[in-house]
């Protein structure tokens, strides 16, 4: 047989080829490696580790609401707060913090099992609430300053979507009154205050909004609220005028003037109830606002945010979904979750998993609960896409929880909720995690017992996010970086 002689320009162009594939497999590779990174960096966040441990200075946000009818909203417990200044040593610890939300959850489904008849609230009434000073009040976290009476006298006040009617502690406080930091409100010094009849129809009106039936005391209406940590305050139903802002006045406000009141509040002088009843402030409000508000809880306890009232002008980038009722004597706010995603995954969840017990969002709710079957997806997800930090002993509510003690940043996947008309919310990275230390970082989320237990859109998973209550037009809008 005759030997092939291979030219050497063949050779040459052989190995040429030889080389321009390789590149190519290489390339092909690395585009293939730079586009999961890049799928990656889209859909998750980078946090700096020590931003999820609380700061002793007040950093107010460097995006506000800047309208005449806003007040300014601070978390009770950070240093923004004259409350927080006033009384450090006792800041409740995270243990304290997630115990004290365990405590209104379970307040909230009692209080929706009362609503849907499986209990009788008219054998409560408002002389007969236990005299036990409760633990915690579970309202909220979140507080702003507004005057009452005339002269006017600043208040700072919890704001709570959870709650009716308004309240603040009064004096001469004839059972009993909490250290707070305001001056007890004096009604003998306001020429404006009025006690309400016992014989009218707007003491009867109290029943559907605080579950207690209301009694008579020489002819004035006694209100009585009651926690579910038997908190409770009690007191003369009056009206006052309110001031929200110096063009924001209204006159015959209806209040509750608390003369025995037990719990820990905070040293917040009462409370300020933004639920759905007609004795709600936005209810009482209506004919001026149209039955809109809105709010941004800060980013952090450090930092500031905004309560609303009104047309607050941004409809543009807000987005809204329909409001749902969870029951029909229900102050709550219902919405329709229909999914989740983490990391740009949509989790196989089935729709009958959130309308099995349907949901609300609350301002008052630290750690938002999910139906276990969806808490499960959520957290085998989260888990399989941070693979590579290591856990971290669980906590008795939190068990999704990573040690980060090496570590200066983390990249953590982006988590949405998906709601009713296909609209997506992302969550915030200051929404993802609660931090109890930086060896003991959990997810913000927790199950309910089962999956028929309502479920309840927390104030943590809230954060920065502009949420819109139009409650005149049954609609609830979310818009991002409301309070950056």
């Amino acid at each position: 047989m005759g030997t092939t002689i291979i030219s050497p320009t063949f050779l040459s162009a052989y190995l040429l080829l030889l080389c321009l594939v390789c590149c190519l497999k290489e390339g092909y590779g690395l585009g293939r490696r730079a586009t999961a990174e890049s799928h990656h960096l889209e859909h998750s966040h980078t946090i700096q580790v020590t931003s999820l441990l609380p700061s002793s200075i007040c950093s107010p946000a460097t995006k506000e609401l800047n309208k005449k009818s806003s007040l300014r909203v601070v978390h009770k417990h950070g240093p923004c707060s004259q409350l927080h200044r006033q009384d450090k040593a006792n800041i409740p610890t995270d243990a304290e913090i997630l115990r004290q939300d365990e405590s209104r959850v379970k307040s909230i489904h009692l209080k929706l099992a009362r609503s849907s008849g499986s209990s009788n609230v008219d054998q409560i009434d408002a002389t007969n609430l236990p005299a036990k000073d409760g633990s915690v009040v579970g309202s909220g976290n979140y507080v702003v300053t507004v005057g009452l009476g005339t002269p006017k006298k600043d208040l700072t006040l919890i704001f709570d979507t959870g709650s009716d009617i308004t309240w603040t502690q009064c004096q001469p406080c004839a059972g009993s009154c909490y250290q707070q930091l305001d001056p007890v409100f004096a009604p003998s010094q306001s020429s404006t205050y009025s006690n309400i009849s016992c014989n009218s129809t707007t003491c009867t009106s109290l029943t559907s909004a605080t579950g207690v039936k209301p009694r008579c005391s020489s002819s004035a209406c006694v209100y009585g609220i009651q926690y579910g940590d038997m908190s409770f305050s009690i007191g003369f139903f009056a009206k006052e005028t309110l001031t929200l802002t110096s063009s924001d006045v209204f006159k015959d406000f209806l209040f509750g003037c608390g003369q025995n009141n037990q719990g820990l509040f905070g040293r917040a002088a009462g409370l300020i109830g933004l639920g759905r009843d007609k004795l709600s402030l936005p209810s009482q409000t209506a004919l001026k606002y149209k039955g809109v508000f809105s709010y941004c809880l800060p980013s952090s306890a450090s930092s500031t945010g905004f309560l609303s009232f009104g047309d607050t002008g941004t409809s543009k980038s807000v987005k809204f979904i329909t409001l749902s009722t969870v029951s029909q004597r229900s102050a709550f706010y219902g919405i329709d979750i229909t999914g989740i995603s983490v990391g740009g995954q949509k989790l196989s969840i089935a729709a009958s998993v959130f309308t099995a017990g349907g949901a609300i969002i609350d301002s008052g709710t630290v750690i938002t609960r999910l139906p276990p079957t969806a808490y499960v997806a959520l957290s085998s997800e989260f888990k399989k896409q941070m693979s590579q930090y290591p856990m971290a002993p669980a906590s008795k509510l939190l068990d999704t929880c990573y040690n980060f003690t090496k570590y200066s940043s983390v990249n953590a996947p982006k988590i949405s909720f998906f709601f009713s008309g296909g609209v997506e919310v992302p969550i915030a990275a200051e929404g993802i995690f609660f931090a109890t230390s930086i060896s003991q970082v959990c997810l913000a989320f927790a199950r309910n017992n089962n999956d028929t237990d309502i479920g309840i859109f927390g104030n943590t998973q809230q954060k920065t996010l502009q949420v819109v209550y139009d409650v005149a037009g049954g609609r609830l809008g979310f818009a991002t970086g409301g309070c950056t």
